[in-house]
């Protein structure tokens, strides 16, 4: 990796602001002072150090977000407040992005990575990966529903779900898991019943339950054992 492309991805501005920084001698590598911005660097290997301090390098980000209403599950958006805006400047700069997506009124876990690798698999139709959702509805869920969900719903444009698993908390309260991410397909399969869905939260993807201690549009890394589960799928 070019060192100036190393320093900008570290946080030490963009390539042009940091070939001030190699001119002025504060850079080193493997113990020798580094001023050319295009010199080869193995991040992984080198000892690099910017006045003093290591320069810490990681390829792969992992986040988990908990989603508020009102933010787009997006990188960027003319009109609206995107996930990505609720990181830190310093969070950001490997260019990290939603996997998958929460509708804007949805809140709930959301994974935020630049591994596009792991991204994929978790959204892959063929991975069966469940996500759980719990809502509120306006209209009494019934042991019929459950079993019409276990059947496979079908939603208005014709498309028939996969097998859902269907939890009734109370009438008006219930744990959803799909397998799949059509567009508003919880809020649809319920349509579908003649019923409306007020409130959605996202609560697990595949066996990675959602932190409740973050508050709304909080985020932390993932941990090594939460990664794990989420890799191993």
């Amino acid at each position: 990796m070019r060192l100036d492309k190393l320093l900008s991805h570290t946080g030490f501005g963009s390539r042009r602001e940091v070939k001030p920084l190699l001119k002025s001698g504060s850079v080193v590598v493997n113990g020798v002072i580094q001023k050319d911005s295009k010199s080869q660097v193995n991040p992984e290997k080198d000892q690099i150090t910017v006045h003093g301090n290591p320069v810490i390098y990681q390829e792969f980000v992992y986040f988990m977000l908990h989603k508020p209403q009102n933010v787009v599950s997006a990188t960027e958006d003319n009109l609206s407040e995107t996930v990505i805006d609720l990181l830190a400047q310093e969070d950001t700069l490997t260019n990290p992005f939603p996997v998958g997506r929460l509708d804007k009124d949805t809140e709930g876990l959301l994974i935020i990575t630049n591994d596009g690798t792991l991204a994929h698999n978790l959204l892959s139709p063929k991975k069966h990966i469940d996500k759980t959702y719990y809502a509120k509805i306006e209209g009494d869920v019934t042991v019929a529903d459950v079993d019409a969900f276990r059947a496979g719903i079908t939603l208005d444009d014709g498309y028939t779900c996969k097998p859902a698993y269907l939890e009734i908390i109370t009438p008006n309260e219930i744990k959803v898991t799909i397998q799949e991410g059509k567009f508003h397909q919880v809020k649809r399969m319920f349509a579908a019943t003649g019923k409306t869905v007020t409130y959605l939260k996202r609560i697990s993807m595949g066996k990675l339950m959602l932190d409740e201690s973050l508050g709304l549009g909080e985020y932390r890394p993932l941990t090594e054992n939460e990664l794990a589960l989420l890799q191993n799928k």
